[in-house]
């Protein structure tokens, strides 16, 4: 098989926003999750995840911050270059940090191309609704697909006192409604919704035109998104609405212990471990 052929074959299996957008339509839902390196995001590749998702998630299960909020454009942007390189299907999404686009239309394209350009993102995903509608944009002129993200957005923790749901009660609902409204009209090719409760996710699913993307907004959503330390049960604690699929964590301990014991008895390593 030919070099132009082969190379054809692989971008007619790659995930676009088209394909997404396709997805929808035919209510086939898609799944998302969170990687920053390599290695894991080779994995999740190769085993069918539709979407990687580069987040700011990173100052809490990389970095160890209480909240997203130090981590910075440099380090998005290196991360984002990690997980491209492992990957030949999914559709990578880079994060936009606090502080790379609140303070306005321009700040926001020159992240997001930052990203495309050094970090190799195929798309960019931000938090707000009608307060960053115009970046969208703006942002979506510049030939950058976006991702939105409205409910409960992490980087405005601060504001909101601490992570709580959203979209409770006819103003909140009104609010998260009118968000996700907001980003659809300005270009945005989908959208998370995190942290409201399931009938207002099935609500916004039905309103919009381009994929809902839920995390803690129930099942009615038309694809799912989990962070990978969650998922592998990496972290000593994680939310009620997240689903732990295996327990790495605790393998990866019980593996420490046992190479400690095997070094400190003379048992590793052993004869089939040694040069001769």
């Amino acid at each position: 098989m030919s070099t132009v052929t082969t190379a054809s074959a692989t971008r007619e299996h790659r995930v676009t926003v088209r394909s997404l957008a396709s997805r929808k339509s035919k209510a086939e839902p898609f799944t998302m999750l969170t990687a920053y390196d390599f290695t894991f995001a080779r994995i999740f590749d190769e085993a069918g995840v539709d979407v990687l998702l580069v987040g700011d998630s990173l100052g809490n299960v990389v970095q160890g911050n209480e909240t997203t909020l130090p981590v910075t454009l440099d380090e998005v942007v290196y991360h984002t270059r990690l997980v491209a390189r492992g990957v030949r299907r999914a559709l990578v999404v880079g994060d936009m940090p606090f502080g790379s686009y609140q303070v306005g239309p321009e700040d926001a394209v020159r992240t997001a191309i930052r990203l495309v350009k050094e970090g190799g993102a195929q798309a960019v995903k931000l938090e707000g609704g009608v307060d960053v509608a115009e970046s969208v944009r703006r942002i979506v002129a510049a030939q950058i697909p976006v991702m939105g993200h409205v409910g409960l957005t992490p980087q405005s923790v601060n504001r909101m006192g601490g992570y709580r749901v959203q979209g409770r009660g006819d103003e909140g609902r009104h609010q998260v409604i009118e968000d996700a409204l907001a980003l659809e009209a300005a270009g945005a090719f989908s959208v998370v919704l995190e942290g409201i409760p399931e009938t207002l996710g099935r609500e916004i699913t039905r309103l919009l035109s381009i994929p809902t993307i839920g995390i803690g907004a129930g099942v009615h959503c038309d694809a799912q998104v989990l962070v990978m330390h969650d998922l592998l049960g990496l972290n000593d604690w994680t939310p009620s609405f997240v689903k732990q699929y295996a327990n790495l964590g605790a393998q990866a301990s019980k593996a420490a212990r046992t190479y400690i014991d095997e070094v400190v008895n003379r048992k590793f390593p052993d004869e089939g471990h040694v040069y001769r």
